[in-house]
């Protein structure tokens, strides 16, 4: 399953629409690397996990307010589905769409 690229993530959560912009790369010995940026940071991924279509990753924001996320997506070509979840909140869905190499020129 192909996920690197940059994604446009859609994130319905109890405070209102939010988005983000990920970016997943392969290192070359094969391990899954990535960043998200939104609400004016830029943050690491930790643990990322591709097994099949499913991909799982955990990522710390400090804005609006600081959270531990964890996300557990499933891809399906240039789209993703799924969840992101913070400590005991309710989950909060999430989507996504791959950027076309027109939105992001290489």
């Amino acid at each position: 399953m192909l996920v690197e690229g940059i994604w446009n993530l859609s994130l319905f959560t109890p405070l209102g629409k939010m988005k983000a912009v990920v970016e997943l790369r392969r290192q070359d010995d094969g391990t899954l690397t990535g960043v998200a940026q939104g609400t004016g940071e830029e943050v690491p991924l930790r643990d990322i996990v591709l097994d099949g279509s499913r991909l799982t990753w955990k990522q710390t924001i400090t804005q609006p307010l600081r959270l531990h996320l964890v996300f557990d997506v499933t891809v399906d070509g240039d789209t993703l589905e799924g969840t992101s979840k913070a400590g005991r909140l309710p989950a909060s869905k999430v989507t996504g769409e791959r950027r076309t190499a027109v939105e992001h020129p290489a």
